[in-house]
């Protein structure tokens, strides 16, 4: 979503001559890098000793969490434990750059910057991405990037793990340390037993992000005429938020594609989520005092500028997918039980519709 964003722009003299490339050729990704790092805020203060004491817990805790996850939802039994990297924020930075990159098959970033006009928005595109990748180098814990190889392995698929960001939170949230750093663990190595134990999520994300990317060959016209369609009532129900943004802007066919990666984040996260909740009273003593901690930080009221920012690249929208996919997840779940509810992974058809997630027995009646 926030590539698609990115490209809508910064790009719109392209769409005007009909001569929309891949996003990812548009983005010059070693300024993004560069600009990334040079912007990204330092983390908290810590001692030497602090940080290697983090970095060492939060390593056992990703392989600690692996046991329990694959036990609660049935996946990725007898699986390889896949590499999990500690990360500070310019690196988080780089790693999130190169994936990117890589998801968007923007080719390497060796290679060299395009000359003329297209070297020019190339380098718009990557001061743009470097002050995106900047802001989200504070925000993030952790994250699964299901495009980039393991070094151990050569097999795409990295679990990375923030620490700085880590320590920032649990010491404004008071909260236990090692307990929440298993407890961030058991979120974001649920999103690894998801794709280790279903390998076509990764194509199935390609293929919808290369529809999304792709030359949509409209003028602006076109586009114009749409948006004027639909102010006018004359179009198809516009959606509210960033999503009626993404109908305007988007062909019918890239809308499809976007609602098709929205349901697919809203599942990722809300089973999350749940596994979060299923695993935590067991292995992590004060589970209930984190989650009353964190949901309150998730909800509490942000600056002007805050909510601009994170309104533009859908962070609020990020919000609601935990909070809609997680309602989807604990009630198919509490209905079928969790075998049932893994027929989920099956394929592409049976991912749940937009008119699904929160209709959870219209999935149910559909699908199982």
């Amino acid at each position: 979503m926030t590539s698609n964003d990115l490209s809508r722009t910064d790009l719109t003299r392209d769409i005007a001559d009909g001569d929309v490339e891949s996003i990812g050729a548009k983005i010059d990704w070693s300024l993004a890098a560069a600009t990334g790092r040079r912007l990204s805020r330092p983390g908290p203060k810590t001692t030497a000793y602090t940080l290697d004491v983090a970095r060492t817990e939060l390593a056992d805790a990703a392989t600690r969490a692996e046991g329990p996850v694959r036990e609660v939802t049935g996946l990725a039994d007898g699986l390889r434990v896949p590499t999990t990297r500690l990360l500070d924020r310019e690196e988080w930075v780089d790693a999130a750059a190169q994936s990117m990159q890589s998801m968007l098959g923007a080719g390497s970033a060796d290679e060299p910057t395009p000359s003329g006009l297209a070297g020019i928005s190339a380098k718009a595109g990557g001061l743009q991405a470097g002050a995106l990748l900047a802001f989200l180098s504070g925000a993030i814990l952790g994250q699964y990037d299901p495009f980039t190889p393991d070094p151990d392995t050569g097999e795409p698929g990295v679990l990375m793990v923030v620490v700085p960001n880590i320590i920032s939170v649990e010491r404004s949230l008071r909260v236990v340390p090692s307990d929440f750093r298993l407890w961030v663990c058991l979120h974001e190595v649920t999103h690894r037993v998801q794709f280790s134990a279903n390998p076509w999520l990764r194509q199935y994300m390609v293929d919808n992000l290369e529809i999304l990317t792709s030359d949509a060959g409209e003028s602006t016209s076109e586009i114009m005429a749409r948006i004027t369609s639909t102010v006018r009532g004359n179009g198809q129900p516009r959606e509210k938020g960033i999503l009626g943004a993404m109908q305007l802007l988007q062909t019918p066919e890239q809308y499809e594609a976007f609602n098709r990666m929205m349901m697919l984040g809203t599942l990722l996260e809300g089973h999350a989520d749940h596994v979060m909740d299923a695993v935590g009273p067991v292995h992590v003593p004060t589970v209930a005092a984190i989650r009353q901690a964190f949901d309150k930080r998730r909800t509490a009221p942000r600056n002007p500028v805050q909510r601009i920012i994170r309104a533009l690249i859908g962070m609020d929208a990020k919000l609601a997918q935990y909070i809609r996919g997680k309602a989807f997840v604990d009630e198919v779940v509490g209905a079928v039980g969790m075998t049932a509810f893994n027929t989920i992974w099956t394929s592409p058809v049976t991912m749940p519709r937009p008119n699904e997630i929160d209709e959870p027995r219209a999935w149910m009646q559909r699908v199982l």
